[in-house]
């Protein structure tokens, strides 16, 4: 693997006079890609039916002719003004039955026909006329995906569709509410066309309800991502993408990803640890200008897996964001940094948000490569040191991890529907374990729950994962390697009921799930030998044998060979003690980091992270702040 750097650009926002000065110092900086297009609809095609390709044809031309491979975005996340007097029902409706309206972008709903065809269509006339440019690399489909809260509509067109999805699923009234259990509260419909949206209810909607519109919710964006793939596809053989986002986990990326060809990620780490990391005010202050150790690494993997092991990071940060609550500058060193962990994790390209800072409009305080003026950024130097690196590097052997863990984005529905206690979130409890697990040094696959194979894999875990199907059950049963599965995990059938045998109802283990509690921040209960769970305990019946236990000599972590099943949510101290001696008895290799240090291991390098603000001694070597070392085995 050869990795290479890119950047995003907006030709339409510029002179004309400019664009082939800067194609020239991309290429001087050592890009070798430029993503442009994405947010260009009203340039294109000013009114309906009437195109400007001249511009466009002219930007392609000088960009490829310098050197660099052209990324070309369809602009269906940002539909013109004129779109609205066409389709005024367009507009996404939010929970509370506000519309969304025009004035910003991504201002459409998924379910909405019309735009559907006209989002396809302007995919289609693009493609065709660039599809076989010696210049174009690419295709970026749409952009960000569930940026601003936009995948969960209730608009009129999302009820229509909703109702034929429900009745294509369940095809009579009689089987939803027997699925749904509407027998409860006298909630049984009489006909399809008599089911609404769940939100506006006066209490809790049924969890069944709200779970399958929140599978039809993430249906409808693979729909309107194949019907843009589909167009595309039509006219040009080149790969089609995505570019996905941190911590968003309204729709399914592995069922969108199936459609295309390369995965991608905005990555934003230090917007991410105020805005998606859950963090402490202590952390967020220790990592305010590096951005979680772990954050950043753990959508490494989960989106390599969606793009079945090509991924891209298509927007990198590179200097302060706009968006989060705080925007502080990056740490010196670590854009170099994100960039080498980041292929450190397999990609095939990083390229940097955006090559010039805008003076105008939203963005004007999001950094780019380039100041306003042209003149260079702060961080303009470590990209530059990062491509001579990759080019002296030589190339990465990529192979299979020792260590994987299952992540579902249903689970994540699931959960938000029926919490039970509000701190317990499907993503939290994945994120934690995998940071638990990247303290010992490890390193991780991320799984599809859809898996068909765990083979190679030595030690794996199955944290929170709403349904246990039979073809996962298939696969633990027949593994040789360590599997520990839970907690919460097969609480749930696919229609949110509790199953018949009680949870976890693994066949290896004599264990069923008496009762449930959680309990509040603050609230934890120590465990035998160190450390103590929090948010989440199950008490287990269980004539297994019981390799964990709380203070109080209530079982934890029962285990019957190598099938574990753990009842409960540790802390850092007992996840750490716990899982190195799940590991060590799965014979994968423990190597416990400082804090802030991480590793990641390649078939031909191993590299360390030192995403501290201070220098860090380890292996009797200095690695100084926001630093790289990279060791070729």
């Amino acid at each position: 693997m050869k990795p290479v750097l890119g950047t995003c650009y907006y030709p339409e926002h510029w002179p004309e006079e400019t664009w082939q000065e800067d194609a020239q110092r991309m290429v001087s900086l050592g890009l070798s890609l430029v993503r442009i297009g994405e947010f260009a609809w009203s340039r294109l095609e000013p009114t309906p039916g009437t195109y400007q390709w001249g511009w466009l044809d002219r930007a392609i031309d000088t960009l490829g002719r310098c050197g660099l491979s052209v990324v070309l975005g369809t602009p269906s996340a940002t539909p013109p003004r004129w779109m609205l007097e066409r389709y005024p029902d367009m507009l996404a409706v939010d929970e509370n039955n506000n519309t969304r309206k025009f004035g910003s972008r991504r201002h459409y709903c998924f379910s909405h026909p019309g735009f559907r065809v006209e989002a396809a269509k302007i995919a289609s006339v693009m493609a065709e006329r660039y599809g076989n440019s010696p210049h174009v690399h690419s295709w970026q489909l749409d952009n960000e995906y569930g940026c601003h809260d936009t995948i969960v509509s209730y608009s009129e067109p999302a009820r229509q569709a909703f109702r034929d999805w429900l009745s294509v699923k369940y095809v009579s009234i009689d089987a939803l509410n027997e699925a749904w259990g509407n027998v409860f509260w006298s909630m049984e419909y009489a006909s399809f066309g008599d089911v609404d949206l769940p939100n506006l209810t006066v209490t809790e909607p049924n969890p069944s309800h709200v779970l399958d519109f929140r599978r039809f919710s993430s249906d409808q964006v693979r729909v309107f991502n194949k019907a843009l793939a589909d167009a595309v596809r039509q006219h040009s053989a080149k790969p089609l993408i995505h570019n996905y986002m941190g911590r968003v986990t309204e729709f399914d990326h592995y069922k969108v990803g199936d459609d295309l060809d390369i995965a991608s990620w905005d990555s934003y780490p230090l917007g991410f640890l105020v805005d998606r990391c859950g963090a402490s005010p202590e952390w967020q202050k220790r990592f305010e200008r590096q951005g979680d150790p772990d954050l950043q690494a753990l959508h490494h993997d989960l989106y390599r897996q969606v793009g079945r092991g090509r991924w891209w990071v298509m927007e990198q940060q590179p200097g302060p964001v706009n968006w989060a609550p705080f925007n502080p500058a990056p740490l010196p060193g670590m854009v170099r940094l994100w960039t080498w962990e980041a292929i450190a994790h397999q990609a095939e390209a990083v390229c940097y948000f955006r090559w010039r800072q805008a003076p105008f409009a939203q963005e004007q305080m999001h950094a780019g490569l380039l100041r306003p003026d042209s003149k260079e950024s702060a961080t303009y130097s470590e990209i530059e040191q990062t491509h001579r690196e990759i080019t002296e590097l030589g190339d990465i052997q990529v192979g299979r991890a020792d260590v994987a863990l299952v992540f579902d984005y249903e689970s994540c529905w699931a959960w938000e529907t029926q919490p039970q206690g509000q701190d317990f979130d499907a993503f939290t409890i994945v994120f934690e374990f995998y940071r638990g697990l990247r303290r010992l040094g490890l390193t991780l696959d991320i799984l599809r729950p859809d898996a068909t194979s765990l083979e190679g894999y030595k030690l794996v875990f199955v944290p929170g994962l709403f349904d246990l199907t039979t073809d996962l059950r298939l696969l633990i049963s027949n593994h040789d390697g360590v599997v520990v599965v839970g907690p919460r995990s097969g609480s749930r059938n696919e229609n949110f009921r509790i199953p018949n045998p009680l949870p976890p109802a693994i066949k290896e283990l004599d264990c069923e799930i008496d009762y449930v509690e959680t309990f509040p921040k603050g609230s934890a209960r120590e465990v035998q030998g160190g450390g103590a769970i929090h948010t989440w305990f199950e008490s287990l019946k269980t004539s297994a044998k019981v390799v964990e236990r709380l203070a109080d000599n209530s079982p934890i972590l029962v285990a019957n060979a190598n099938v574990y099943y753990l009842g409960a949510w540790p802390d850092e101290q007992a996840m750490a003690s716990m899982f190195e001696k799940l590991a060590v008895s799965a014979g994968v290799n423990v190597e416990r980091l400082p804090e802030g240090l991480r590793k990641r291991e390649t078939l031909s390098h191993e590299f360390i992270f030192n995403h501290n603000a201070h220098a860090v001694e380890f292996r009797g070597e200095q690695i100084e702040a926001a630093g790289v070392r990279i060791h070729k085995k």
